[in-house]
């Protein structure tokens, strides 16, 4: 099944299913998903309202991509020399995504310039920190919102581990999004504002697009990963090499909208 359960908690496996508490609004929505044997993949909703049901429906179809018809990225690259062997392999390959475009963000500046582990390990104390809850299913919290955030402060966050740049570009993009000056629903606009927040560079706003926004055309191309892979291509081999960010983007530029896609199936081991 699509998906991916990441070392913050917000995800949790039990057996073959997936749980995972989200928000609509101030309404908590338990959300599960399971692949049948047909490869069907079943979602159930409980909430106290339709509407927040619905809601939470979608947007676990938008975090697992079931609803992306991935056959013309198939059709067009299997026998690409770089990822057609992966494609062929790996159909089902998809990047991680979120349901809520500002938890994506958030979890980005987070992430910023150091190693996974610890920035997963920051989350964690985030979400427990100022997560929410609902006492129907208390094993699982859901990622605080902007509003939550906004309210936080610079101590608080660095008591959590989080370095003063990054805990107040994380409060002061909180902000813009809890005011309403960013709406990150609006792609494009929202980058060019999020940009001008000191500490938001590329490398956030690309994993922005990718993982809150479903932007398979958008790299995050700041990332060692692909620097080294890309640097490696083209230098024939050299296994110190390093590209440029621009180098990154030029790249996966023939893949077009689905660049995205064939830097996830280049990484793969």
């Amino acid at each position: 099944m699509p998906g991916r359960v990441g070392k913050d908690g917000l995800m949790r496996r039990r057996g073959a299913i997936l749980e995972r508490l989200i928000h609509h609004g101030s309404e908590p929505v338990l959300l599960r998903a399971a692949q049948q044997a047909c490869g069907q993949v079943m979602i159930g909703a409980r909430a106290a309202s339709t509407a927040a049901a619905e809601y939470g429906l979608e947007r676990m179809r938008f975090v697992l991509g079931v609803d992306q018809d991935l056959r013309p990225f198939l059709r067009e690259f299997a026998g690409d020399q770089l990822i057609g062997r992966s494609l062929r392999r790996r159909p089902w390959l998809r990047p991680g995504r979120r349901p809520d475009p500002f938890e994506a963000l958030a979890l980005a500046i987070c992430q910023q310039l150091i190693e996974y582990d610890r920035a997963a390990a920051i989350e964690r104390r985030i979400i427990a920190a100022l997560g929410r809850r609902w006492p129907v299913a208390p094993a699982l919290r859901d990622f605080p919102d902007a509003a939550a955030l906004a309210a936080s402060t610079p101590a608080r966050l660095r008591s959590l581990d989080l370095a003063e740049t990054r805990a107040l570009t994380l409060l002061r993009a909180a902000r813009e999004v809890a005011a309403g000056r960013i709406d990150l629903r609006e792609h494009e606009e929202s980058w060019r504002r999020l940009r001008r927040i000191p500490g938001v560079g590329s490398w956030t706003v690309e994993m922005l697009a990718l993982t809150g926004q479903g932007r398979y055309d958008q790299v995050p191309a700041g990332d060692l990963g692909l620097i080294k892979l890309v640097g490696r291509e083209l230098s024939g081999g050299d296994p110190a090499a390093r590209a440029a960010e621009e180098q990154v983007r030029e790249f996966f530029a023939p893949y077009g909208p689905w660049a995205a896609l064939a830097a996830e199936h280049m990484l793969a081991p």
